[in-house]
């Protein structure tokens, strides 16, 4: 009688469940979420440095690290560094989320070029969002001008890569843009939440769509796989 060896599929664990890492991952999102909502900045500095690194490890379970890899990374000191207040912070923070999103867009375009309307699409986001937040955003006009535009290119990018992938570019571009919202002085209720949940959903599905997207193709061959006579 023989047996077929599945392959794990990315993302799983040896019994079909979600991985520790990302079971870890969720673990701490949920945590930084609830720390945001109740203003507990001590859980804030526990919680929030560990989401990019725990993806990190589950790429790493998955192939060799790359530069979405990097990316995760540079976003694991932006997020460091906008935990700390005032507006110092606030810059170096944004220089590491550049860092981030330059990171995520060379690996992107090195895996596929998107159609020219997820370009368009999203240039048009970018001109349309920093024309309505321009007169608010005071000194921060040219810093979010620019960590804007890298921003909108790395979710244009992501659309060429799979579906997760760019739902991933989407929701770190809305996340992003309510923190614009916030600098500029416009404060939605449970804001706070929302950059987290979408922040979080973003790295969550860049990492695990990146993981698929490096995975090799399913073959519908028999002979594809391992076998074992008992």
């Amino acid at each position: 009688m023989s047996a077929v060896e599945h392959p794990v599929a990315p993302g799983r664990g040896a019994n079909g469940g979600m991985s520790l890492p990302l079971k870890l991952f969720a673990a701490a999102a949920a945590v930084e979420i609830g720390a945001v909502a109740a203003d507990w900045t001590a859980l804030q500095w526990v919680a929030k440095p560990l989401l990019a690194p725990l993806l990190i490890w589950h790429l790493r379970r998955h192939g060799p690290l790359d530069t979405v890899a990097v990316g995760l990374a540079f976003a694991t000191a932006g997020d460091i560094a906008l935990l700390v207040p005032g507006e110092p912070a606030f810059l170096t923070g944004m220089l590491f989320f550049l860092g981030a999103q330059v990171s995520f867009i060379v690996a992107f375009l090195r895996r596929a070029r998107p159609r020219w309307w997820a370009f368009a699409g999203y240039g048009l986001v970018w001109a349309g969002a920093n024309a309505a937040l321009w007169g608010q955003l005071g000194a921060l006009r040219v810093p979010v001008l620019l960590y804007s535009l890298a921003l909108t290119a790395m979710a244009a990018a992501a659309a060429g890569v799979s579906r997760r992938v760019a739902l991933g570019g989407l929701l770190f571009l809305i996340s992003d843009l309510l923190i614009g919202l916030d600098a500029a002085g416009t404060r939605l209720p449970a804001q706070g939440v929302l950059v987290m949940t979408t922040y979080s959903a973003a790295l969550f599905l860049i990492a695990t769509g990146w993981v698929r997207s490096r995975a090799p193709q399913p073959v519908n061959d028999p002979h594809a796989y391992s076998t074992s006579t008992s």
